[in-house]
């Protein structure tokens, strides 16, 4: 076997990477080779870290096979395996899509090829959730999208798969972030009062129900951000109550000025399960750091579910209290934000000031 020069430079900071067992090392993506076994490995690789002496470091496949080592079967660096897993679940995600009823894992695991227990591993760690959790998902999509068009709740209920509407009722912050009745009603029956300011980035706006904030929205003039909350409530009635939410805006605008503390505010969130769960987890992110989205996704056990991360995240309606902003792209890019990249920037710039 004839070996190619390795990488020369931040060995130090790989090995260390490898002992972790860190798959985004901070120190940039690499591969390492094991002399006395032939084969190439991920940084993560679960097996057992080789001997500091038979260890060689490359910046990639073509160098490492070009080298002549052959890639690890266990962390599967061509990420080959990764592919084939990944279509076999977006089948078994496109079944669930057309099946008016919730397949069985068992339908599921026998139509994409794999035993029960490890089907079940690669849907979770590929989606987020479980395939009933996605199911469910899927059915809540279903009986918002009839509920949305004005279809009766009973109706709207059974043409989404549901047996009976006490299916629904049982949880229904669980399955659509509201009642029945209210998701068709498109918030009707519910007051939702507002008040308005400047900021240091531009004009501000807060919405709140009597559970607690459901929106804020900043950096367009006060129609368009009105505009945005009615979509959220097409039917709600909106009322200026500039006295009643005069401190949850002055909070607002004094963390947009001079962020010193995370902004914390009774929040009326609606949303999916997953939604929530990636929703805790940017509240989580200290004042002044960020996160990738691949971190995000490992942080709620997810790993693999980094674009349903990335969707939660596009679909948080109270930024800056679940604050999106602290997300950044693999390489530390300042990736699309509602509000636009260089207010994006500014915000983090304003709370790594904050903490220093």
């Amino acid at each position: 076997m004839t070996h190619m020069a390795p990488i020369p430079d931040n060995d130090a900071a790989r090995w260390d990477a490898l002992l972790a067992r860190d798959p985004s090392p901070a120190c940039g993506d690499f591969l390492y080779a094991v002399t006395t076994q032939g084969v190439y490995c991920r940084p993560g690789c679960p097996s057992r870290p080789p001997l500091r002496r038979n260890v060689r470091f490359y910046a990639d496949v073509a160098a490492a096979e070009a080298a002549g080592f052959r890639a690890c079967k266990r962390c599967d660096p061509r990420g080959e395996r990764a592919t084939i897993h990944a279509a076999a679940i977006r089948a078994a995600c496109d079944l669930v899509e057309a099946s008016e009823t919730i397949p069985s894992l068992a339908t599921l695991a026998d139509r994409a090829g794999y035993a029960r227990h490890h089907f079940l591993r690669l849907f979770k760690e590929i989606t987020g959730v479980t395939p009933r959790s996605y199911a469910e998902s899927v059915r809540a999509r279903r009986l918002q999208a009839a509920l949305a068009a004005g279809d009766r709740v009973a109706e709207a209920v059974a043409g989404a798969g549901y047996g009976s509407e006490s299916r629904v009722y049982e949880a229904p912050g669980r399955v659509l972030g509201m009642t029945p009745g209210a998701a068709r009603r498109g918030g009707e029956g519910e007051t939702i009062r507002t008040a308005t300011a400047m900021s240091a980035l531009g004009p501000l706006m807060v919405g709140a129900t009597d559970s607690g904030v459901c929106f804020i929205g900043f950096a367009e003039d006060h129609a368009a951000l009105e505009g945005d909350l009615r979509r959220r409530f097409p039917k709600a009635r909106v009322e200026p109550a500039a006295a009643a939410l005069a401190a949850t805006v002055r909070e607002v605008v004094a963390f947009l000025e001079e962020p010193k503390a995370a902004l914390a505010l009774p929040l009326d969130l609606r949303g999916t399960a997953f939604q929530r769960r990636v929703w805790e987890a940017l509240v989580a992110i200290p004042l002044g750091e960020t996160r990738t989205y691949g971190q995000m996704a490992e942080a709620i056990g997810a790993p693999k579910a980094v674009r349903a991360v990335a969707r939660a995240c596009a679909q948080n309606h109270v930024s800056l209290a679940v604050p999106c902003h602290r997300v950044v792209g693999k390489d530390g890019d300042l990736t699309g934000y509602r509000w636009g990249v260089p207010r994006k920037r500014a915000l983090l710039a304003k709370e790594r000031a904050g903490k220093a």
